[in-house]
């Protein structure tokens, strides 16, 4: 944090048999940004860009997706994306359902698409970092980058593994350091920036709930993913939309992403010198092209 007067509250939410956490930034009376993280992350990635949000007038809800937290990681509950979406929607209503701005990262933006597509006239604008907006065809410039998007891809099926936990907690959760390089190639982070991530991902039972995500995407016998894939390729939302990208992105080809972008119709624009974690690496840049997204779509 760069502000002292962000006005920082934790809040606790009960919804599935688990307990959920956020904080919340600001005056209670100014438009919602609800900033979602992804993977291998937590919502402190988002502490550069809060103070410009808040000085520019908007209240922040920074939720950690369920799993992400001890409270919230159970060996019986779901962790899919659907489960995700509605918790964020549980969160809007327990604070009166305001207007809204989602701003979501990773696995956040997924979920930030499934709510944008399910009920688009809730929210004021919706922006996706490092995930490109779908449903809206697969043009031959995103299909010319399917075999390096594949080898960019190559963690998947490890993620989907059982004992994937193991190895994400193994060495001070050395792998997921190794990821965080290799995503977001030339990002010097320190230890101070990556320890929140490190509380996640060297806890067996975190650890173990944030890889249930990958293989929640494939096992279409469960109707939640049936749901999840359905909402996923369905037209993007009618709603004002941003993608963001950095150009080195290690993980989402940053060409794909441009090109599904622009298939989608939507505002896009790529953050050189950064990577997946464009957000935390340059949040005055994302704050750029974020701000004025947000004031144009504010009520």
């Amino acid at each position: 944090m760069t502000s002292a007067d962000t006005g920082e509250s934790a809040l606790e939410l009960r919804r599935d048999g688990l307990l959920l956490s956020a904080r919340q930034f600001g005056e209670a009376d100014a438009p919602l940004v609800m900033l979602l993280h992804g993977f291998p992350d937590s919502p402190h990635s988002w502490d550069g860009l809060i103070p410009l949000l808040v000085d520019s007038g908007f209240q922040v809800l920074t939720p950690w997706l369920r799993g992400y937290t001890p409270e919230s990681a159970r060996r019986h509950a779901r962790y899919d994306l659907m489960a995700v979406a509605d918790d964020i929607a549980a969160w809007h209503r327990a604070l009166g359902g305001p207007p809204t701005h989602l701003v979501g990262h990773d696995w956040g933006a997924f979920a930030a698409m499934v709510l944008s597509k399910r009920q688009p006239r809730q929210w004021l604008s919706l922006t996706q970092l490092a995930i490109p907006p779908f449903g809206a065809g697969f043009p031959a410039a995103a299909a010319r980058q399917l075999p390096r998007q594949t080898v960019m891809s190559s963690y998947i099926p490890v993620m989907q593994s059982g004992a994937s936990h193991r190895l994400l907690t193994r060495h001070d959760a050395a792998f997921v350091r190794r990821l965080w390089r290799r995503w977001s190639p030339g990002w010097d982070f320190t230890d101070a920036e990556f320890a929140p991530t490190a509380t996640v991902f060297t806890d067996p039972a975190t650890a173990r709930a944030a890889t249930r995500y990958y293989r929640s995407l494939f096992t279409v016998h469960r109707a939640p993913t049936r749901r999840f894939h359905r909402v996923l390729m369905a037209a993007p939302a009618p709603i004002p939309t941003l993608a963001l990208s950095g150009a080195r992105d290690g993980c989402m080809s940053p060409p794909m992403q441009l090109a599904l972008a622009r298939s989608a119709g939507v505002d896009a624009a790529q953050i050189p010198d950064a990577g997946h974690f464009l957000h935390a690496e340059q949040p005055a840049a994302v704050a750029e092209h974020l701000l004025p997204h947000l004031h144009a779509t504010s009520r």
